[in-house]
């Protein structure tokens, strides 16, 4: 019988990472809060969290920071405490830069003259009301869902060296080792039998032998 051959190949596709954004639907644009998340499902997004709130003036002037000193930030800030809003974490690769394009340019007027089929053209009526947010970037996007969901925790994506490095030391040897004793079982369900085999001998699990504890005085 030919000898079972372990081959470890190494992942040609690119890799997908799932990353967050924030969007916000404001006040001119709550009313249609459930129309505009089935939108956002049917993108391919994921909604994490979602919360309906009212921002004060002053949690408005902190959360638009960055815009702090322009003529229209007055404007901006009383607009966005008037009513209530619905804050989303949404999820999926590439988030950012996703949903960015759907909601399109930031004056709704100009928004249905060139795109007319973005969610502000839809839903706004200015520069200023324009029917939702998104965050800029992705280190911006960290920072507003952290403002919006205090409790959330954005890790940080690990570099492709880093990923190569954990699985090298810590889950290849592993998982050679397994599927070699596999190979010489050959078992009638073998996924079921890796995963129960992966189990008893996880190295990160301490294993206790009842010959060698200690005896209690």
């Amino acid at each position: 019988m030919e000898p079972c051959k372990l081959q470890m190949d190494q992942p040609s596709c690119k890799r997908i990472y799932v990353e967050r954004t924030l969007a916000l639907i404001k006040p001119n644009a709550v009313d249609k809060a459930e129309e505009i998340e089935d939108i956002i499902l049917k993108a391919g997004f994921t909604i994490l969290q979602k919360r309906k709130l009212q921002l004060s003036p002053e949690q408005c002037s902190d959360f638009y920071a960055d815009q702090y000193g322009k003529l229209f930030f007055p404007s901006l800030t009383a607009f966005m405490s008037s009513g209530p809003i619905v804050a989303l974490t949404l999820a999926r690769d590439d988030a950012v830069t996703h949903w960015k394009s759907i909601i399109g340019p930031v004056n709704s007027v100009k928004a249905r003259e060139t795109h007319p089929e973005c969610l502000r053209a839809k839903y706004g009526t200015s520069d200023l009301k324009n029917g939702l947010h998104g965050s800029a970037t992705f280190s911006v996007a960290k920072r507003e869902i952290k403002f919006m969901f205090p409790n959330s925790i954005i890790e940080p994506f690990p570099s492709k060296e880093a990923t190569a490095e954990y699985l090298s030391r810590y889950v290849n040897p592993t998982l050679l080792q397994g599927l070699i004793n596999l190979c010489k079982h050959k078992p009638q369900n073998p996924c079921i039998w890796l995963a129960d085999w992966l189990i008893k001998n996880n190295p990160n699990k301490p294993q206790i032998c009842d010959g060698c504890r200690e005896r209690q005085p």
